[in-house]
C-alpha cells in the first residue's frame, strides 16, 4: 500500500504574484530532511529561488529537524540545490534578467517514487489594485457557489 502523498503549498504565491510559467524539479536533500518532509514538517511560505553560480538554489525554506536524527541533524533554513535540466536552467536565467521577475516555490510534494519534488514558478509581483481585483473575484465566486 502506497503512503499518502504529503503536499505543502505556498498559498500566498498566487495572491502576491502573477504566475507566468511553472517547472517541477527535484531537491538535493539529506536523509533527515526527507523524513521531516514526509511528516509534513516543512514550510515554503517565505522561500524564494536564486542562482548561485550556475545552480538554482531555494533559500529560506524551512524544514524542521527530524526528531530521531541524533548526530546527522540538518540546519532548518539552509540553501538547498534544485535539480533541473541545463536547458531549463538557461531558460530561467534568461527570464530572470527581465525586471520584476522572480522564481518562487509554489508546492512541495512527494511523487509516486517517494522523491521530494518542488513546483517552482516564474512570477511577477502584483500591484495593489490587482490584489483587490483577486479578492473581489473570489468573493463573487463564493457568492455564486452559495446561491447554487
Amino acid at each position: 500500500m502506497a503512503a499518502p502523498t504529503q503536499e505543502i503549498k505556498n498559498r500566498k504565491a498566487s495572491f502576491e504574484y502573477h504566475l507566468l510559467d511553472t517547472f517541477t524539479c527535484g531537491i538535493q536533500l539529506m536523509g533527515s530532511e526527507i523524513k521531516s518532509i514526509r511528516a509534513g514538517k516543512a514550510s515554503i511560505n517565505e522561500a524564494f529561488c536564486a542562482f548561485e553560480k550556475d545552480d538554482l538554489v531555494v533559500r529560506n525554506m524551512t524544514i524542521e529537524a527530524y526528531a530521531n536524527a541524533k548526530h546527522y541533524a540538518h540546519e532548518p533554513k539552509r540553501d538547498r540545490r534544485l535539480l533541473l535540466h541545463r536547458t531549463e536552467l538557461n531558460k530561467l536565467q534568461r527570464k530572470l534578467k527581465d525586471t520584476g521577475i522572480t522564481v518562487i516555490p509554489v508546492r512541495l510534494f512527494i511523487d509516486t517514487n517517494g522523491r521530494a519534488k518542488l513546483d517552482i514558478a516564474l512570477a511577477k509581483g502584483k500591484k495593489l489594485y490587482d490584489k483587490r481585483e483577486s479578492m473581489k473575484s473570489r468573493d463573487v465566486q463564493r457568492d455564486m457557489d452559495r446561491e447554487s
